[in-house]
């Protein structure tokens, strides 16, 4: 089908995950109109989902999203479906990949809503291994759309909406098909240059370990606190923007201008602050998002592998010596009491082993080496 056409209609959807985001835009995509099959794991999200006639949202979106179907049968969500967003941990992206591959068909967009730091890339590699032959186009997002939380299966609060999220296909000559099919639903998307571009704008590998890491005691103590409004304080807002320059480097290398944090605070929730600590205290988005209780969240498990690990294996690729990141990495590690590196994403799982600066720009930009 072609770029036009899709623009016209509407495509029916599959959300691939029941959590915060994927029920969130679940319910958001069936009150705009829109056919969705939600898939997840979980028997009893998914029950209570249709027990209720669909997800009922509050907060920046509200009202009842009813869906047209809701499984644990992912054959049965992505049949006939024009975009299959996956909405979950990118922990979770390379056990979504093999359960796609047998089911997925010519001309569908695999949209990963976020893809964390290499989510198309390493998706990508899983789906090769599997044999997938069907004409597919992969994209990704830096971030998720919406700051959400489920207090309840069926049930999502939208506490806020970002105003612009970037989006890269790969390879990038497929910007356009994939911004056309997704801007039907949400026209704040827009293209960046590569997924170069938007894994190194993933702003959770900047915005989590550091910050949670800097905050033990408090997560410790038992008390409870809020993880932007108590945990960025000067001297650790300080330092979450030193570990930002860092990464910004790392663009630099790829060819890339990408925008600080302070400045992507601004461009997504409108924010503004002279530093990241008063950034975040000027987002009404995160006013009640809550601290953790543990170190043993995502915040470590997930943004460090999946999100500054490639980030530091990229910068490796490129020559660029990034300390902090490092650092970060191996605090992560030494206080969580493990290897956060096993089965994370480094340049071999995302297919970049060996390859330099131009092979790799050559690889997400043309899809060919």
């Amino acid at each position: 089908m072609s770029i036009a056409a899709f623009s016209r209609q509407h495509p029916t959807w599959a959300v691939l995950g029941g959590g915060n985001g994927g029920q969130s835009l679940a319910g958001y995509l069936a009150l705009k109109g829109f056919s969705v099959r939600l898939y997840d794991i979980f028997q009893e999200t998914i029950n209570a989902i249709n027990d209720q006639g669909g997800i009922r949202l509050e907060g920046s979106v509200q009202g009842l999203g009813k869906l047209s179907l809701a499984t644990t049968d992912i054959s049965q969500a992505l049949a006939g479906a024009d975009i299959v967003m996956v909405v979950a941990p990118a922990l979770a992206h390379s056990d979504i990949a093999s359960s796609c591959a047998p089911y997925l068909a010519d001309g569908q967009l695999v949209f990963l809503h976020p893809g964390a730091t290499g989510g198309c890339l390493a998706f990508k590699q899983v789906l090769d291994r599997s044999g997938v032959t069907a004409r597919v186009t992969l994209a990704e997002a830096n971030s998720l759309l919406y700051a959400c939380r489920c207090p309840q299966a069926g049930q999502a609060t939208v506490l806020g909406v970002k105003r612009a999220l970037t989006v890269a296909a790969l390879p990038a000559t497929e910007n356009s098909r994939a911004l056309a099919m997704l801007n039907t639903a949400f026209p704040q998307m827009r293209a960046g240059s590569n997924v170069l571009e938007t894994s190194l704008a993933n702003p959770n590998a900047i915005m989590h370990p550091a910050p949670t890491l800097l905050n033990t005691s408090m997560i410790e103590s038992g008390r409870d606190w809020l993880y932007y409004w108590d945990g960025i304080t000067p001297s650790i807002g300080a330092f979450v923007e030193a570990l930002d320059r860092e990464r910004l480097m790392v663009g630099q290398a790829f060819g890339l201008d990408l925008a600080a944090i302070c400045q992507w605070y601004k461009e997504a929730y409108n924010a503004n602050g002279d530093t990241l600590c008063e950034a975040v205290k000027n987002n009404p988005a995160y006013s009640g998002v809550k601290g953790q209780s543990t170190l043993r969240t995502r915040y470590l498990l997930e943004d460090i592998p999946m999100g500054l690990v490639p980030m530091a294996a990229l910068a490796a690729a490129a020559g660029v010596d990034v300390p902090m990141i490092n650092l970060v990495i191996q605090l992560g590690e030494c206080l969580v009491g493990g290897n956060l590196t096993a089965k994370a994403r480094t340049l071999e799982a995302l297919g970049l082993a060996g390859k330099s600066v131009d092979d790799i720009l050559r690889l997400v930009n043309t899809g060919t080496l």
